[in-house]
């Protein structure tokens, strides 16, 4: 029997815990699930790929998520799930604002790779108007945003903007 591959892309600009909801809920499910830091060469992202990726693993470690593999791909995400023999692109549903965006995106996967289905996991209710830039701008006021990130990424954010202090005035989008 071929075991259950699953690839769950994020922009995690950062991660929080309404990405490690999905992502614990879907470890759960499936033999083996790569979470990757997609590159989209269209967006502007505020933490660096490394620094993204080590927040991804700092999740992972902290659930103790043994058969997450953590990578990045940039390009067509569908490329990179047939890469690595996966049978589903899981998609994480906060409201119906992201319903229609992921069905456009998965109608136009399809026509990529057929073969690999796209499953939505609905977010926790409690989690549900969480986003990265909810966190990202809560940071960047000085608020506390420790309720949205586990702690070991919250320190993370706060020494990455001690470090990047100009970053504190850029302008967030």
């Amino acid at each position: 029997m071929k075991p259950f591959t699953l690839v769950y892309p994020t922009s995690s600009n950062p991660p929080t815990i309404g990405h490690a909801d999905i992502l614990r809920r879907a470890a759960e499910k499936f033999d083996c699930v790569y979470w990757v830091a997609a590159v989209n060469p269209f967006k502007s992202y505020l933490f660096p790929l490394a620094e993204r990726m080590a927040m991804m693993l700092e999740y992972i470690e902290h659930y103790q998520l043994k058969n997450v593999v953590l990578d990045h791909h940039e390009g067509v995400m569908m490329r990179y799930a047939k890469s690595k023999g996966a049978a589903f692109l899981l998609r994480g549903l906060r409201n119906a604002t992201d319903f229609q965006f992921e069905f456009d995106m998965a109608s136009g996967n399809r026509g990529i790779e057929e073969k690999i289905e796209t499953l939505c996991i609905f977010a926790d209710p409690v989690l549900s108007c969480l986003s990265s830039a909810m966190v990202r701008e809560l940071a960047v006021l000085g608020e506390n945003f420790g309720r949205y990130v586990i702690p070991s990424v919250e320190k993370r954010i706060q020494d990455f903007f001690a470090a990047n202090p100009s970053l504190l005035t850029k302008k967030l989008t």
